[in-house]
Order: C-alpha cells, then sequence, then structure tokens
C-alpha cells in the first residue's frame, strides 16, 4: 500500500494543476446537487420494533387529524401577586391571545385553558395547549412570530407569560461549530511557525467538509435526515480532516527540510504518513457505521453520513494536499518573523523539545507512569458507579430560558408530571374499543404514581381510544419509570380486557423505550466496533500487544470520561463555572461518544505507533524506537488533540442540555486518551514490552497480508533506486 500511495502523492504533486481542477470540478457538482436537490430535514425520532412507537404509528393511522407528530407550543400564563388569570383583565387577554394563534397559520389545533379547565386549583396559573399541522422545521417564520405576538399580547395585561414545546425550540444551524476554526488556525501556526503551512489542513479540512455536507444535503432528495445529521458530519469532518492533513503536512515538511526534492518529498509524506492515515480513516469509518447496530434510523443514517464525510477527507489528504504542495513549493518552509526561533521542521530529530524529554522520563520510569496514570484514571472513573441514563427535558434547561421557565410553573400549578403526560392508546379492533377503554381507564386510576386520568377519546371509528395519563411524577424521573413498566405489565399483553391491545406511548414513554434500546445496543457495539478494530490494529502493526494496549486504553478513558460527566452533571460539581448540573446522562452518549472516541482515539493511536514501529523496523532498539517515534508524532498529536478540545469545548455553555453534555463529553475523552493514555501509557507499555510489543505468531504473521504502515518496503525501495543512481552516475565510484 506504501508504494501505491508514494505514485499517487508523486502524480498529484506533478499533476497539480489537473488534480485541483478535478476537485474544484466536484466541489461545483456536490453544489449544485445540495442547491438542486437538498429536501426538509427530518425531525421524526422513529424507534422501531419498540411498544411505544406502535402505538404513535397507530395513533397517526387511526387520528389522521391529531397530527402526533407535530409542532406543539405550551403557553403559561402565571398572574402577578396574589392575583388570578380569571379576572376579567387576564382572562380577557389570555382568550385574545389564543384567539390569535388559532387563527394564524399551521395550526391544527388550540385549547383554550378555560374552555379545558386547564387553571390551576389556586387560579393564579394557566395552560394553552397548542399543536401544529406540520413539525417544528417546517413551521414558517410568521407562525413562530404568531406565537410571540400573542404571548407579548396575554403580557400587554400584566400577566407573566412562558413559551414551551417543541415549536419554541431554535433551528438547529451549523456555525457554532466552527469558531474552531479560529482555534485550529492558531494552533497550527505555532506548530508550523508558517501560515502557508497552516494553511494547508485548514484549506483541505474546509474543502472536505464541504463537499461531504454538501453530498449529506442533496441525499436528502432520496432519504429522509434527521437534523443533526449535517452538524455531525461537520463536526468530524472538520476533525479528522485537518488531523490528517497535519500529519501528512508535518511528515512533507520534514522530507522537504532534509532537502528531498518537492515531488519526492510529496511522495514519501504520502507513502508513509498517509499509509498511517488511511488505517486512521478505516477506523474511524468502522466506529461510525458501527452506529446501525442499535437498529435506531436516526443514528444509523448519523453514523453512515459521518462516515462517507470521513472518507472524503481521506481521499482530500492523498490527492488535493499533495497538489497543494505542489503550488506552494519550498515556501511550505517559509517561517514567520516572530517564529523564527522555532525550529522548520516540528519533526526534527535534534530539537531539544519538550516531547522527548516527556517520552525519555516515561520510558527510564514505566512502571511509574503507568501505575500513576491508571490510578488517576481510576479515581476520574469513580463517580461512574452513580451513573443515570436518561433523556433530558425542558427541565434540565438552564434556569434564565423560557422553556425552564414554563417547566417550573407547570410543575407549580398541576404537579410535575403535567409536564410529561403518558397517552394509552386501546386497539378494541372490529368489536370496538367503547368499553374496553372504559376498563382501561379504571384501572389506570388505581395504579400507584397516577395524579389524574382523562375519559377515554375515540377515533370516528370508535375502533380506538386514547386515554391520557397524568403521572405524580417529572417525566425524567424514576417513578414514571417504574409507572410506565406498571401500566404495561398490569394492563399490556395478556391482561388487556378480551379482544383489545393496550399500548402505552407519549414523549416520555418513547424516551423510556429510547434509553432501553440504547443500554441494550451497547454491548453488541462494542464487540463489533472493538472487534473490527482489534483486526485492523493487528493487521496494520503486526503485533497483538498494540491494538491490545489501545483498546484497553480506550476503555479507560471511557470510564473516566463518564466519570468526570456524572460529577459534572449529576453531582453539580462544575456549576461554578458554567457547567449547569442537569440530574442525568444522555441515554444516546454512550453508544455516539463511544462510536466518536473510539475513531479519533485509534487515530492518535496510529499517528504516535506508526513512527515508532517506523523506528524499530530501521533498526533502533525497542525503547529508543518509542522515544524517537513518540518525538516525531507527538507534537503533531498535540496539537491535534487541542484543536479537537477547543471545538468540542465550545459547546459546553450551550442552552440545550443533550449538546452541552456531547461537547463536555468530547472534550475530556480527547483530553484524557491523547494526554494520559496515548502519551503516557502507550510509551511505558511499549518500553515495559520492549522487542515483544511487535510479535505475532509465525501462522498468523503469514496469514495475514502485509501492508506495510510503516513504509519499511518503500524506503528500502527507494534507497535501492539511489543506490542504482549513484553506481551509473558520471562522477560516481
Amino acid at each position: 500500500m506504501a508504494t501505491l500511495l508514494y505514485r499517487i502523492g508523486r502524480f498529484s504533486y506533478r499533476s497539480r494543476r489537473l488534480v485541483g481542477a478535478i476537485w474544484l470540478a466536484v466541489v461545483v457538482v456536490a453544489g449544485v446537487a445540495a442547491t438542486t436537490l437538498s429536501n426538509q430535514t427530518s425531525d421524526s425520532f422513529a424507534i422501531p420494533g419498540t411498544e411505544s412507537q406502535q402505538a404513535f404509528d397507530l395513533l397517526q393511522e387511526r387520528f389522521p387529524g391529531s397530527s402526533p407528530d407535530g409542532a406543539a407550543a405550551r403557553l403559561v400564563f402565571a398572574a402577578p401577586g396574589g392575583g388570578a388569570v380569571t379576572d376579567p383583565a387576564h382572562e380577557r387577554a389570555i382568550t385574545a391571545a389564543v384567539a390569535e394563534i388559532e387563527a394564524g397559520p399551521q395550526v391544527a389545533e388550540v385549547v383554550d385553558p378555560f374552555a379545558a379547565g386547564l387553571v390551576s386549583e389556586d387560579g393564579r396559573i394557566a395552560l394553552a395547549e397548542v399543536t401544529y399541522a406540520v413539525d417544528f422545521l417546517s413551521l414558517e417564520p410568521q407562525t413562530r412570530e404568531t406565537l410571540d405576538d400573542a404571548a407579548e399580547t396575554a403580557r400587554q395585561s400584566g400577566l407573566r407569560v412562558e413559551l414551551a414545546g417543541t415549536a419554541v425550540e431554535p433551528e438547529p444551524e451549523l456555525g457554532s461549530e466552527l469558531l474552531g476554526i479560529a482555534v485550529a488556525a492558531l494552533v497550527l501556526v505555532i506548530t508550523f511557525g508558517s501560515l502557508i503551512a497552516a494553511g494547508m489542513p485548514l484549506l483541505t479540512g474546509i474543502v472536505g467538509v464541504g463537499v461531504g455536507v454538501a453530498l449529506v444535503t442533496a441525499a436528502t432528495a432520496f432519504v429522509d435526515l434527521s437534523t443533526i445529521t449535517p452538524i455531525l458530519a461537520t463536526m468530524l469532518g472538520l476533525a479528522v480532516g485537518i488531523d490528517y492533513a497535519l500529519f501528512i503536512a508535518s511528515r512533507y515538511r520534514h522530507e522537504l527540510g532534509a532537502g528531498v526534492p518537492g515531488d519526492e518529498a510529496a511522495g514519501r509524506a504520502i507513502g508513509t504518513a498517509g499509509t498511517a492515515v488511511v488505517f486512521a480513516g478505516l477506523t474511524v469509518m468502522i466506529a461510525l457505521a458501527g452506529l446501525s447496530v442499535a437498529g435506531i434510523p436516526m443514528l444509523t443514517e448519523m453514523g453512515l453520513a459521518a462516515a462517507v464525510t470521513v472518507a472524503i477527507a481521506v481521499v482530500i489528504a492523498l490527492t488535493l494536499l499533495p497538489a497543494l504542495f505542489g503550488f506552494a513549493g519550498r515556501r511550505m518552509l517559509a517561517r514567520l518573523p516572530g517564529l523564527r526561533s522555532r525550529a522548520t521542521d516540528p519533526e526534527d530529530d535534534d530539537a531539544p523539545r519538550l516531547s522527548r524529554r516527556w517520552a525519555g522520563l516515561v520510558t527510564r520510569h514505566p512502571v511509574v507512569a503507568l501505575t500513576a496514570s491508571a490510578a488517576g484514571l481510576a479515581v476520574l472513573a469513580l463517580p461512574v458507579l452513580d451513573v443515570r441514563f436518561g433523556l433530558p427535558d425542558e427541565g434540565t434547561y438552564p434556569a434564565h430560558t423560557t422553556q425552564r421557565q414554563a417547566y417550573d410553573l407547570t410543575a407549580e400549578g398541576f404537579g410535575p408530571g403535567f409536564n410529561g403526560p403518558l397517552l394509552v392508546v386501546v386497539d378494541g379492533g372490529s368489536g370496538g374499543a367503547e368499553a374496553a377503554a372504559a376498563s382501561v381507564a379504571e384501572g389506570l386510576r388505581n395504579l400507584d404514581g397516577v395524579a389524574l386520568v382523562t375519559p377515554p377519546e375515540p377515533d370516528e371509528s370508535g375502533r380506538t381510544a386514547v386515554v391520557t395519563v397524568v403521572p405524580e411524577s417529572g417525566p425524567s424521573s424514576t417513578q414514571t419509570e417504574r409507572l410506565v413498566e406498571a401500566i404495561r405489565s398490569s394492563l399490556g399483553d395478556g391482561n388487556a380486557p378480551a379482544g383489545a391491545r393496550v399500548l402505552v406511548t407519549g414523549t416520555t414513554a418513547l424516551f423510556i423505550d429510547f434509553s432501553e434500546r440504547m443500554a441494550g445496543a451497547l454491548l453488541p457495539y462494542l464487540l463489533v466496533v472493538v472487534g473490527l478494530s482489534f483486526a485492523l490494529l493487528m493487521l496494520a502493526f503486526r503485533s497483538l500487544v498494540v491494538p491490545l494496549k489501545a483498546t484497553l486504553g480506550f476503555l479507560l478513558t471511557m470510564a473516566a470520561t463518564f466519570g468526570a460527566m456524572v460529577a459534572a452533571f449529576q453531582w453539580g460539581w462544575l456549576t461554578g463555572i458554567g457547567v449547569e448540573e442537569v440530574g442525568m446522562i444522555n441515554s444516546m452518549l454512550p453508544i455516539l461518544i463511544v462510536g466518536i472516541v473510539f475513531g479519533l482515539a485509534m487515530d492518535y493511536e496510529v499517528f504516535l505507533v506508526t513512527r515508532m514501529r517506523e523506528a524499530f523496523v530501521h533498526g533502533e532498539p525497542a525503547v529508543r524506537a518509542v522515544t524517537t517515534g513518540f518525538g516525531h508524532g507527538a507534537r503533531v498529536v498535540a496539537a491535534a488533540a487541542i484543536i479537537m478540545i477547543s471545538v468540542f469545548g465550545g459547546f459546553v455553555l450551550n442552552e440545550a442540555a443533550d449538546v452541552r453534555q456531547i461537547g463536555f463529553a468530547l472534550a475530556v475523552a480527547i483530553a484524557v486518551d491523547a494526554f494520559v493514555v496515548r502519551m503516557t501509557i502507550v510509551p511505558a507499555v511499549l518500553a515495559l514490552v520492549g522487542d515483544r510489543a511487535w510479535w505475532l505468531p509465525r501462522r498468523l504473521d503469514r496469514l495475514l497480508p502485509n501492508v506495510d504502515i510503516e513504509g519499511a518496503r518503500l524506503t528500502d525501495a527507494l534507497a535501492d533506486q539511489n543506490r542504482q543512481r549513484v553506481a551509473v552516475s558520471p562522477s560516481g565510484p
């Protein structure tokens, strides 16, 4: 593979105008496709095979006008002081606000608080419920303006009005993720000491993200994609695009600084560092594509879209990047005036850098380094014993948001269960649902934890009825989870009225089923992803120790990451710096974070260990090879990690709890994995095992193809060519 990539690198350098023109055409075609084929993204939350999804589908079929998947809004009216919402002025203002919304566009139904009895016992709080005929991504600006204007109408009478529901959520937008580009630029300039060299990874990263997201956007014409899919593709595409280009550009400058001609330097950089990039990219794509194991369409499409973007980033790094090297020429070695003291080559073997001193310290005292690192991560992981998974609701929003204030007012006036009512669907079949629904409603009233049961609401044919159940506890509480289990066990399956089928759904039930599906999918996902990646690393490094060490180190990273998550979001240890307590960890995070971080962690593993194996294959003793390889790759890996930490850390102060948790988890995981696991534990373990780190059973060694990730055969072939040229040269001996 190294030889093939070497040829690709030289060709791209020499034919830079052709390669540049091809990629320009790809960018244009992808942009045109995105513009002409793009369709609306979806915010559907389908969980095939679960009871809540079956009930949801039945509601869509039997109650076609109810828009169960439409956007919803709740207006919470609170009278000031000791007043009441039934005071004439306040009641007129609320009635006017409801009428204003009802006359607005895209409205399916509006529930008047006075007509429906949605007024608290003390008369201070009232609720108006709005259901729209479209999902929140399809809401027109005028629809949102009408909702805001209606709230302002009610406020004019002195009422406090807060808004909640999906219709109030801001539309997800790309932008905050790209703030990391500024940090990336600064880190790259410091790493290379050159604007031109720093610009290469940025340019290729942006091109890769642009093409990838454009293709994902164009794909919405053929498949339904969630709103977050292009955002995740942007985050990961930008991350790996910069990482991969940074690694190759560093190797190219190393070769160029050693006096190698430009085309030859590009070929060698792609043949060596490019081989590592290919294997790192394959590992990331395996981890992302493996998200399909969960059996949830949203996760599957997110993983596949991100994997395609990563694949594009790899191809760009192998082709467009060497073409850009050709355009830049030896200006890649140019330095900024303020950084003249910094070495031209970030991999200069003679530079007395911190990385070499650190590697020397770790390899001289490997037992101490390994013990201290493992003990520190174990302590950081201890809080994970108290982890509680779920899906955050509006009660987890920051206290200043209107969603959180609406949630708190609703709980104050009607009880916490009003924020997450359950829908019990009774399917009576051909015999009708009236008697069965009445029996089910009576049974529901006798269950513990039920605050209110509404009369059954039948469909037009009388075959199906819906009973709304308001729990005594909030939607994210364990008591509500037990109530859902109690309803399903006491009224579902064999305990349902004769000839009837009883199903529980609603947002709360959907979230509970989602959490259970996530928990059940985590172990199979780990086995698939870790197993395939173990085989890939074993193939790349001809070793059993390296993939085993990489996998165990990753497990330590995950334990420490979720320990930090519990301390921050469940225990509230970081509220003083703006990381607000949520009370639970998003149940989607384990499988999502495992997939993303495993891929990025294996990137750092491949980048570091490739240079160590390269030094060993070229004759250095095992421990010295570790130090040499660490000195070559540590600065590049550190720069890549700092960029990622900055990008992901920008999400920690986001208003949405799930976004805050994703950003925090990714930032902590990258920091722990890059600086503790890969830069401390890895060299310590390799120093301890010595030559055995590169041992592979003979039978297995014969069965596995030699992919030559360190480029040994390429180096030998180039050395032979040089010797032959010297032998035939007229000035030679």
